[in-house]
């Protein structure tokens, strides 16, 4: 994806050179310490892509350790290309005293998805950052260590560099937006890239097909929904087809059936044309089933890589099939509704599932706070809320469901009168 913002100042820039290489131990008892060891295997044990039968499944990149996990060299055995590595990464933010991530050893072998696990604030979006070089030529700080994607130290090239080989998609879409319309915005990556305009017109054609947004091609992208905006983003970064696709929590925005439809779209590009993704995802229960690898970012500046069904098993975001892993008691997590239900089988011993006695529901005060008569809101000649009347009583809680550009974020805010709207929005009776 190209650079759209270009700035030269570093802001305190500061990149020394890596720092020395470590020895590479075998560690017992089934952990190792690792850095760019590439070790690792698939569900169901089978080892894959340089994995061997004796490695270590679940690696540690943390302060102090710098051993790395050795992969034998096996007689007729194809190894993938490592087609990022970090070595021994250190990044400190501008007037930190302390790193967020430390001694980071890490490796994606080209074709693979990586899923990034963390809870808020452990550094996802910094350690997303450092594979295109956003961090920290653009956002200063102090990068030790050697971040090397696609074979180019991002230290000597800047995002601009990269913007051939990486895609970025980050957590706020509208703050990458530098057209007016969904079409130009998809195009826009291309012809920073000099792609010849019949290729252009194809790939627009293809990624707006493939992300479901044909019908948007000449919105204006100001007046799309956040999830439909967060669609054109993606969009936008696979029109140019990069090599690797980096997605900070790409389905943010979106409604489940269209979270559902971007990861399957991703996944397919993954297994069948050999995109490289890092993901980072909070709903880990739509994605881990397809990743190949996993970090977790436990919060302490350190990163634990390994198969997701193991990473997943001591990590502190528990979907809910991690949830019913170790209420079992099993070693590694299911990564489907599927392989539960195999692993549980008939047990008798198992207590049912308690049944519903009598309907929920849900008791107000009766007194209404908020009526709504006929309020609508128009975006030019697309009717967002057309007509709705309804009341909310006090002590009550609604929910607002509905798909990705139905009008929900527009009724909030016209309830709220942060955008134009007809009819009348009444608060206590009192307009």
């Amino acid at each position: 994806m190209p650079v759209r913002r270009r700035r030269d100042d570093c802001h305190d820039l500061a990149v020394p050179g890596q720092s020395e290489g470590h020895h590479r131990p075998h560690l017992a008892g089934g952990l190792a310490i690792v850095g760019t060891g590439h070790a690792h295997r698939r569900r169901g044990g089978r080892p894959t892509r340089g994995a061997h039968p004796g490695a270590s499944t679940i690696r540690v990149s943390r302060p102090g350790a710098g051993s790395l996990v050795e992969t034998p060299e096996r007689s007729g055995e194809r190894v993938m290309t490592d087609v990022i590595t970090l070595s021994n990464v250190s990044i400190t933010h501008p007037g930190a005293t302390a790193p967020t991530l430390r001694n980071i050893n890490l490796t994606v072998q080209e074709g693979d998805l990586a899923l990034v696990v963390g809870r808020t604030g452990t550094g996802k979006s910094t350690l997303l950052g450092a594979l295109n070089g956003i961090v920290p030529h653009f956002t200063g700080g102090r990068l030790d260590g050697t971040v090397t994607v696609a074979g180019r130290d991002t230290r000597t090239h800047r995002p601009r560099d990269l913007a051939d080989v990486v895609g970025v998609v980050g957590q706020n879409p509208v703050n990458g937006f530098v057209t007016d319309t969904v079409e130009d915005e998809i195009a826009y990556g291309m012809e920073q890239l000099g792609i010849s305009p019949s290729v252009m017109r194809k790939r627009v054609e293809e990624t707006l097909d493939l992300m479901g947004i044909a019908d948007l091609r000449r919105r204006a992208l100001l007046s799309l929904s956040g999830g439909q905006q967060q669609r054109v983003a993606i969009a936008a970064v696979l029109a140019a087809q990069p090599r690797i696709l980096v997605l900070d929590e790409p389905t943010s925005a979106l409604d489940p059936t269209a979270a559902q439809d971007v990861l399957a779209s991703i996944t397919t590009l993954v297994h069948d044309v050999g995109l490289t993704v890092v993901l980072a995802e909070h709903r880990l229960e739509r994605v881990m089933h397809a990743a190949d690898t996993a970090w977790w970012l436990p919060g302490d500046g350190s990163i634990v890589q390994g198969r997701p069904e193991e990473v997943l098993a001591h990590a502190d975001i528990i979907p809910p099939l991690a949830a019913l892993g170790r209420a079992m008691g099993w070693p590694t997590v299911p990564l489907s509704v599927r392989e539960a239900r195999r692993r549980v089988g008939t047990r008798p011993d198992l207590p049912k599932a308690p049944q519903p006695s009598e309907t929920m529901t849900w008791q107000g005060h009766g007194d209404e706070v908020l009526r709504l008569e006929k309020v609508g809101v128009d975006y030019g000649t697309v009717h967002a809320v057309d007509a709705m009347t309804t009341t909310l009583g006090l002590g009550t809680v609604t929910c607002l469901m509905g798909r990705n550009g139905s009008g929900k974020s527009s009724l909030m805010w016209a309830v709220q009168g942060a955008t134009r709207s007809s009819g009348k929005v009444l608060v206590n009776h009192d307009g």
